[in-house]
């Protein structure tokens, strides 16, 4: 079995024009305004855990000062501020639609660049 990709559904309005121009998403519309926008390449974590289960989504970048001076000036503002976690840098932003995202430069070996 061969998967061809991944798809995250997320609620159309107000955050699809905060994907397109603070995040620079390019996107394709499959009708009546459902956008699919196209993601850097991913890699799934599973981690362990003695609570519940939970999903979590998080943009990794090479570098987190620049990525969070890049989306600022298009009019995300930083919400959580840098912090060192060990496996990377985490930052939060807030979309202008109010929609908080994760954003994180990894310090731990990536699996999305694998053959």
């Amino acid at each position: 079995m061969e998967l061809t990709s991944s798809s995250t559904v997320g609620r159309r309005k107000p955050i699809a024009p905060s994907c397109e121009n603070c995040l620079g998403l390019a996107n394709v519309d499959s009708g009546d305004g459902w956008l699919i926008f196209k993601l850097p390449p991913a890699e799934l974590a599973i981690h362990p855990t003695d609570g519940e289960t939970k999903h979590e989504l998080y943009f990794m970048c090479d570098d987190i000062e620049a990525t969070l001076h890049e989306v600022t000036a298009e009019g995300a503002t930083v919400s959580a501020p840098v912090t060192d976690q060990g496996w990377g840098l985490l930052a939060e932003i807030t979309l202008p639609s109010g929609t908080h995202l994760s954003l994180y430069q990894p310090r731990h070996p990536v699996a999305y660049n694998l053959a």
